[in-house]
């Protein structure tokens, strides 16, 4: 099955041990040397409307997936996911 990225965006990711949801992908990590997809990242969710910043990213790795279906991608959590160093300032942090 090939899949685009506008694809992915669109479907939403599922934890499949707790059946917990995660969210929608919202961009990838690829590795430039092999061109492969490395991991998943899903944005934070937004604090305040944005103005308080973000909640940390995650970040799945692409030998978490366990399926891509038509509108879901099961993920298997054994701990935590990793989270991006991104900085997420708020409106008020600007001041």
């Amino acid at each position: 099955m090939n899949c685009s990225l506008s694809q992915l965006r669109n479907k939403e990711v599922i934890n499949s041990r707790n059946g917990c949801r995660i969210g929608y992908v919202d961009d990838l990590e690829v590795n430039t040397r092999d061109a492969r997809v490395c991991a998943l990242i899903i944005y934070g969710r937004l604090k305040l409307f944005g103005l308080l910043g973000r909640k940390d990213d995650c970040v799945i790795s692409w030998d978490r997936i366990e399926l891509i279906g038509e509108d879901t991608i099961l993920v298997s959590s054994e701990g935590e996911f990793r989270h991006s160093g991104r900085k997420k300032r708020g409106f008020f942090k600007k001041f």
